[in-house]
Formats: structure tokens, C-alpha cells, sequence
């Protein structure tokens, strides 16, 4: 059979450019490509690089879905099936929300495809697809299949070289997909993680569980595993890490150069509501214990949480800066379905808009509760603006020399001035692009 897998094309948000859509490869994708067995001819196409051909004569379709793509997804399998070819769909929002995509498509994946992704192509070719598959009890780390990392074509995005430790997180956050009840969290093999390292044949790893540290002691065996590897890595944490110096040691002595941070607020009550148990009085002591270790934070900051106001983002811009904070990543809270605070908004009648294209985080779909609508949302634009002007960018400026490179690239190549360098990739492929960043960052 010919199987072509499909990436949608993803919603920009106001600050995104190319260079986002264009981050890196799809690894459920990768995956199922290494699932699909040899007799079959597999081919990947993102929306976001390239166009789809659907007269290609594929047998099966397979597409993999975040819930702002869905009504694209939905779009592209309809034409998919005007041609009588079978669509299957996974992803993050099919397992959460399956319910709600059944009908757009032959048949949904929900959890983990590794163990029923041959019964999947068995079963079209046979004719006789069923409407749902599901495996989620009991799957175990080691049953993680590596992604089909040789089938990269590398020049189309800006890295290549994304490395999975755990699928999952064992916190429950309301806002966060992980409080869906079909979500798990495992660990893979040590083996199996040095081994994808090794594959990908470059010292610049990019780590993206949803939470490195979800297990402290799987995460300090691992660092250990690293040791005399020479990586310059970078992975997101919660704000625990800051219970455990031993593997901020650790990390810095192996190479973390970077840590995704959820803050998500600098208000306690906003945090209790979403079932978040950081510590905000610790806030500042877990950024000096990272800054002085010469590692960068990217901080990822809520708004829109019930105990925010109009105040909340001059008060959150203010601690950012005071704090030195390298780059920021800023949402406005989203109920996605099959979340906790999505049952808990639409039980309250607070879900206002249903257009799930505007599910990207950068759109407000839902009633304040204190402050417009449009306050939110003229404030979570300010923030960009301002966090990322040239003013704050020197306010931020790191007083560890090695963090000055990276910091300025990203602030200012990626951040403020990233439509011109998406431009430039028009002429220089990205992945040409993202080697001389890493070059200069960490090199010369």
C-alpha cells in the first residue's frame, strides 16, 4: 500500500513566523514511518513546508492532530475521502476529545499507535477499517518506537534533532491536556534514549517532554548517562527542579544551556484555580539557582487565570525583567476540550467561542472573570512588545558572558526581527540557518 502521513498546517500566532512553523519535524510521524512495515511505501508531508497532492493514488491517509488544526484536518480529510481513500487520525486532541472527531474520519488512533498501527494498515487492506482503536493500559516505555530519524528531510526545518525521554507528565494542571483521562506517563529506557542521541550525529539535542524531570531519579540516571557526550541540550521543567540541586548540577555539567519554565503566574490564587502547586515565593531563588549555573530560562507565563486582572501584566513584565528572564513564552489560557477546565468552563457557561482554529493560545474563546475580553487580549499582545523591545532587551542582557550569544540570536533573529530572518531562509535553507545559530551560539 502507499500510506501518506500528514502534518497539518498549523495557526500562527501574531508573533509567530516561518521560523515556528518550520521548528521541526513531526515525530509521531517519524514514528509511525518506523511502525509502517517494509512491504509498504510510506511518505511524510508537512502542510507547513510543502503542499499536498491529493491525486497521489494514496491507499490510506494517516494525520496526526493539535486541536487548532482539527477543522484543517477535518478539511483535508474530506477531500481524501471524496477519492474513497480511508483517513486515520491521532494525535494529542484525538486521544483528549475523541468523541468530538469521530465522525470526520474512517477511524481514530486514541493513546499510543505503536502497538495498533499494523492492525490500522491490516485492516485497510482488507477493507474493513474499524471506527476506533485504542491502547492505552498498560503500554510500557520500552514499547516507544524511535522516530524514523534517516527519513528527516533535514533542509526544510530549522532543527532536526529532537530527542523524546517520556511521553506524559504525572502532574494534573486543569488547563494542560495531561489532566485528560486517556493521558499517561512513561518513562523510555535510558538505552533507548543514548541510542536516538548517537543516531542523530550532533552535539545540539533538543529534549521535549512535556516534563524532564516528571521522575527526578529516571532523570538523574539519565544525566549521569550523558556525562563525557559534550551535548549543548536544552528540555522543559517544572518549577520542582528547584527541590533537587543535585540535577541542576548535573545539568549544567552535561550541557543544559536552556530550561522551558512553567511560571504560569506570578499570583498564587490564579495558580491554585488551575490546579497548579508552584511556589511563588520561591520564584526568585529558583532563578538565581539556575542563573548560576549558566543556564537560560524561557519562561512560560498564563493569562488570563481566574485572579488576573489589568494589573497582572505590567506586575508579570516588571518580575520578568527584575529577574533577568533570557525569552518568554506567553499564552492566554484556552479550555481544550477534555481538559478539567474545560468541563469545569463549559458547566459555567463561560465558553464563548467554538471556532477551534482560534485554539492556539493567542485568542481569547472564553468570559474573563477579571477583565474584558479585550483587555486580555490587548495585554497579552503588550506583553511581546514590550518584553521583546529593545529596551528590555538590554535590561535583560545575562551577566554570564557564555548566555550572551544565544540570548541576543534568539531575542532579536528569532523574536524581534524574525520575519526578516524567515526571509532570509527563502535564500538559505532553514536547516543551514539553524546550524550557523548553533555555531555561533555555542562555538565561536
Amino acid at each position: 500500500m502507499k500510506i501518506l502521513l500528514i502534518q497539518p498546517k498549523m495557526n500562527k500566532r501574531p508573533m509567530d513566523t516561518d521560523l515556528k512553523i518550520r521548528m521541526a519535524p513531526s515525530l509521531a510521524l517519524l514514528t509511525l514511518m518506523n511502525l509502517t512495515p517494509s512491504e509498504h511505501k510510506t511518505t511524510m508531508i508537512n502542510e507547513n513546508t510543502e503542499e499536498i497532492n491529493y491525486d497521489c493514488e494514496a491507499d490510506l491517509v494517516g494525520i496526526t492532530i493539535t486541536l487548532d488544526v482539527l477543522p484543517r484536518a477535518i478539511s483535508i480529510a474530506a477531500e481524501f475521502r471524496k477519492r474513497g481513500v480511508p483517513v486515520v487520525a491521532g494525535g494529542i486532541h484525538i486521544t483528549c476529545s475523541p468523541a468530538d472527531c469521530l465522525q470526520h474520519f474512517e477511524a481514530i488512533c486514541i493513546g499510543p499507535a505503536e502497538r495498533v498501527w499494523t492492525k490500522i494498515i491490516q485492516d485497510a487492506e482488507k477493507g474493513s477499517i474499524q471506527k476506533e482503536y485504542c491502547d492505552i493500559k498498560y503500554f510500557r516505555g520500552d514499547e516507544i518506537v524511535s522516530p524514523a530519524y534517516s527519513r528527516i528531510e533535514g533542509q526544510k526545518y530549522l532543527y532536526s534533532n529532537v530527542v523524546l525521554t517520556s511521553r506524559g507528565c504525572p502532574n494534573r494542571c486543569s488547563f494542560c491536556y495531561n489532566s485528560c483521562k486517556n493521558r499517561l506517563y512513561i518513562r523510555r529506557p535510558i538505552s533507548d534514549v543514548i541510542k536516538d542521541i548517537k543516531s542523530l550525529g550532533t552535539r545540539h539535542i533538543l529534549f521535549i517532554d512535556d516534563n524532564f524531570i516528571g521522575d527526578p531519579r529516571y532523570t538523574g540516571k539519565l544525566l549521569n548517562e550523558l556525562k563525557g557526550m559534550n551535548l549543548i541540550w536544552s528540555a522543559a521543567v517544572t518549577t520542582k527542579i528547584l527541590n533537587y540541586p543535585d540535577l541542576l548540577d548535573l545539568m549544567s555539567k552535561t550541557g543544559c544551556q536552556s530550561l522551558f519554565i512553567g511560571f504560569e503566574s506570578i499570583n498564587t490564587f490564579s495558580l491554585e484555580n488551575v490546579n497548579k502547586d508552584n511556589k511563588v515565593e520561591l520564584y526568585e531563588s529558583l532563578v538565581e539557582a539556575i542563573h548560576s549555573r549558566g543556564i537560560m530560562i524561557n519562561a512560560s507565563m498564563v493569562f488570563g487565570l481566574d485572579g488576573d486582572d489589568p494589573s497582572t501584566f505590567d506586575r508579570s513584565l516588571d518580575w520578568l525583567i527584575k529577574m533577568r528572564i533570557e525569552t518568554l513564552t506567553s499564552h492566554i489560557l484556552t479550555p481544550y476540550p477534555g481538559t478539567e477546565l474545560y468541563r469545569n468552563m463549559e458547566a459555567s457557561g463561560r465558553i464563548v467561542d467554538r471556532n477551534l482554529e482560534k485554539y492556539n493560545t493567542a485568542n481569547v474563546v472564553f468570559t474573563p472573570m477579571g477583565m474584558t475580553a479585550n483587555e486580555l487580549y490587548k495585554g497579552y499582545r503588550r506583553m511581546y512588545r514590550k518584553f521583546y523591545s529593545f529596551k528590555n532587551i538590554i535590561r535583560r542582557y545575562p551577566k554570564n558572558k557564555a548566555q550572551r550569544k544565544p540570548y541576543l540570536l534568539f531575542n532579536l533573529f528569532y523574536r524581534k526581527f524574525g520575519c526578516l530572518t524567515s526571509a532570509i531562509t527563502r535564500i538559505i535553507p532553514m536547516s543551514v540557518l539553524g546550524k550557523l545559530a548553533a555555531r555561533i551560539s555555542y562555538k565561536m
